[in-house]
């Protein structure tokens, strides 16, 4: 009897324990972490997700949220989320031009506790940029792309490195046969326009928009220069007349076909210009893009960066994904698969990375030149301002220096509106 007693015992304090384990592992389900992506990031780092799941399985669960394709409609899509108040986000995959819009709306949370002075010291110059508003860190770089210029190195010794220089090289080639066009860059009415004008303006000596003093340069004479000399591209016949409807896609088709012996575009395009069906698989070179003599190059920053949304259920366990997914193995997935390039400075010098890509060595060489565009949270309505009146330029509607005349002063009424006198 006193045995039988004593097995009910032992069943009942066994099930008592397993069900309190049971309700233990109940409480301690994995943190649910939805992070928003472009498409083209959902994708490529859909491989990483799986991995981190699997290493962190039963404490946290990552989602990526496979956004669309273009970046304004990202940022619309995560724009309407935060005014409503309750995001279903955690993270964000930001363009570096909605870190100060973002900031002041109050929509992120600080990322100073997270990363060190360490951590902001090993970033490449380029990635390191952009990252900071509102006298915090707001964003953890992912990428740090620039722009660059990409030349064919079958029919050039060596790359143009003034415009006067790209000019010369595109009407010799032309005029040989050699191609058809000379160079190819994002001319369509969209931000990539914004970028390559960026690039131009600074090489010819001027600036568009300086926050500190709220200096507007549009209506300058290295403004309509530049404006003038893209137009010239077209209307000379060295830029196809399509480039005003071309984006990155198109840019890289051209040259990717041969048609073109210039190319504008970020570094992703490398990947795909030495794929087996490239025509000019093996005769790319990369350079950073033309100024003029007596001026510095400059690289516009295109990079994109995690952010934490405030209102996040589970700051901490976001922030573990973002280290993950930023970490150096990760930079190095992400180049070697996607032509993403790395944010930290030390895989620029890695021997290994180095020696199967050594498009890194130049695009390394070309980070110390990169520009941000102006970080404002006025950006998006400035940047849609000089996007219509350079097309406007490039389409032979409005001469160059008009354009510009009506860029500057729209721009300046954008900043009147929001009490930031120019």
């Amino acid at each position: 009897m006193k045995r039988t007693s004593g097995q009910l015992i032992l069943v009942v304090i066994t099930f008592t324990v397993s069900t309190l384990l049971g309700v233990s592992t109940l409480a301690r389900q994995a943190d649910s972490v939805s992070i928003l992506m472009p498409a083209p990031f959902a994708d490529a780092t859909a491989e990483l997700v799986r991995t981190f799941n699997k290493e962190h399985e039963g404490r946290i669960h990552l989602n990526v949220i496979r956004g669309p394709l273009e970046t304004e409609s990202i940022s619309d899509l995560a724009v309407s989320s935060l005014l409503l108040g309750d995001t279903p986000f955690d993270g964000l995959l930001m363009d570096v031009t909605w870190v100060s819009k973002y900031a002041k709306a109050g929509w992120l949370s600080p990322l100073d506790d997270y990363f060190t002075d360490q951590d902001i010291a090993a970033l490449a110059p380029g990635a390191s940029e952009g990252n900071h508003a509102e006298g915090a860190l707001q964003r953890w770089p992912l990428t740090s792309d620039i722009g660059l210029l990409y030349w064919r190195t079958d029919l050039m010794d060596e790359p143009p490195r003034t415009p006067q220089d790209l000019e010369t090289i595109s009407r010799t080639l032309q005029a040989s046969g050699q191609v058809p066009f000379g160079y190819v860059w994002q001319g369509r009415q969209y931000e990539g326009l914004s970028c390559v004008f960026l690039e131009i303006m600074d090489g010819f000596g001027g600036e568009w928009y300086a926050p500190q003093t709220s200096a507007i340069g549009l209506d300058e004479p290295a403004g309509t220069a530049a404006a003038t000399w893209l137009q010239h591209l077209i209307e000379s016949g060295i830029s196809p007349r399509a480039v005003t409807n071309y984006a990155e896609s198109e840019s890289l088709q051209s040259f990717k076909s041969g048609e073109s012996a210039f190319m504008r575009n970020w570094p992703y395009a490398w990947a795909e210009l030495q794929k087996d069906d490239s025509p000019v698989k093996g005769k790319v070179g990369i350079t950073t893009m033309v100024a003029e003599s007596n001026q510095r190059p400059a690289a516009t920053i295109g990079s994109w960066g995690l952010s934490l949304l405030k209102g996040s259920e589970h700051p901490q366990s976001t922030i573990e994904a973002i280290k993950y997914l930023t970490n150096e193995q990760s930079q190095r997935y992400l180049y070697t698969n996607f032509g993403y390039t790395p944010t930290q400075a030390a895989l620029f010098n890695d021997e290994q990375l180095t020696r199967t890509h050594p498009s890194l060595v130049a695009i390394g060489e070309a980070l110390p030149f990169a520009r941000a565009r102006p970080q404002t949270p006025l950006y998006a309505q400035m940047s849609d301002v000089l996007q219509r009146n350079l097309s406007s330029a490039l389409t032979g509607v409005t001469p160059s220096s008009a354009a510009m005349d009506q860029a500057q002063q729209s721009t300046e009424q954008v900043l009147i509106a929001a009490g930031a006198t120019p």
